[in-house]
């Protein structure tokens, strides 16, 4: 396969557009077994549902991402994670199951420029249009910035280097599935009608920090304002109204429906679950390398996407499950 990238800072860069020639190893499909033992439902939290405002019609939105316009739509009641599954809870998904990740099959992954060590940094394969991407050998969801690197003291961090195939496999192991794009958005807005955040309209209320974001000039110097370079805990900043972690900034997350701009094609008012087909998986939230001068796709109603055996370093996932 042929590595070429997308677009910017935080949002998605796809396994298919410049870099050089990777071809995947070739592995028979794995056969994923639920194990009952390993449902994780004591981390979710009920999400009761209704209608609610979704989209922006606000000028600082992308146009282009099929933000808006607002419409009115309906969920039925779910449960959800209260933070994105973390590398220890990966770490035993891989350990029942033998599970091989798709990084993992190509042999390589994206990491942000700044985490690598200069003697490394000279020998990797930059991003075309991003130069702060490289395609790093051996960087994978165990080993982050590539060898020598380890999860070992971020056991509670979002895995990240997951495919939205990745994550389709550890929802069906967990007895679980990934959010559709309106249940997403409707538990990260935590019961407010139309604010930015999850929070409120305001960045930073009382000068506090609530999610994990790049400050400083992208992509020369992070200041770090909100003590974090790379993921934060899972559980870290305030919760939404509805108890979840972390639905802006820190990592992008993966949900279910194809991606399409136009809302005429993504199945309705009630319960939406997508288009049928597509190219490119919704991905929601925002991350650690959002920031306002680039990519402030941070707010609740900002929407991107990327191929489903894409992978980077601020990518996961959280799961749901039906009630």
């Amino acid at each position: 396969m042929k590595n070429e990238q997308k677009m910017s800072c935080c949002s998605s860069i796809k396994r298919g557009e410049t870099l050089q020639d990777k071809e995947p190893i070739t592995q028979p499909t794995q056969e994923i077994t639920t194990s009952t033992e390993a449902q994780f439902k004591d981390k979710m939290v009920y999400i009761p549902g209704g209608e609610f405002l979704m989209g922006t019609n606000e000028k600082e939105g992308f146009p282009a991402d099929g933000e808006g316009p607002v419409r009115k739509v309906k969920v039925d009641p779910f449960l959800i994670d209260r933070y994105a599954v973390t590398n220890a809870e990966f770490k035993q998904f891989v350990q029942a199951t033998g599970y091989v990740t798709e990084s993992e099959k190509f042999g390589w992954s994206f990491v942000f420029y700044s985490f690598l060590p200069p003697q490394i940094l000279g020998q990797v394969n930059r991003v075309v249009s991003t130069p702060w991407w490289c395609g790093v050998n051996g960087a994978f969801w165990y080993q982050p910035e590539g060898p020598g690197s380890t999860i070992d003291d971020r056991m509670n961090h979002p895995v990240v280097h997951v495919t939205w195939n990745d994550a389709q496999a550890f929802c069906k192991w967990a007895g679980k599935r990934l959010p559709t794009e309106a249940e997403w958005e409707y538990a990260a807005r935590g019961g407010l009608e139309q604010k930015r955040y999850p929070w409120g309209d305001e960045l930073t209320p009382n000068g506090e920090h609530y999610c994990n974001i790049w400050q400083g000039k992208f992509p020369e110097r992070n200041t770090l304002e909100d003590g974090f370079n790379g993921t934060a805990p899972a559980k870290s900043f305030p919760e939404n109204g509805y108890g979840l972690y972390n639905m802006s900034g820190n990592v992008w997350e993966w949900c279910s429906d194809w991606f399409n701009r136009s809302i005429h094609n993504r199945g309705g008012r009630t319960n939406p679950g997508g288009p049928s087909t597509g190219e490119t998986r919704i991905m929601r939230g925002g991350s650690y390398l959002c920031h306002v001068s680039y990519c402030n796709r941070y707010r609740v109603a900002a929407r991107t996407s990327n191929t489903p055996d894409s992978s980077s370093g601020h990518l996961g996932f959280r799961c749901v499950a039906d009630v």
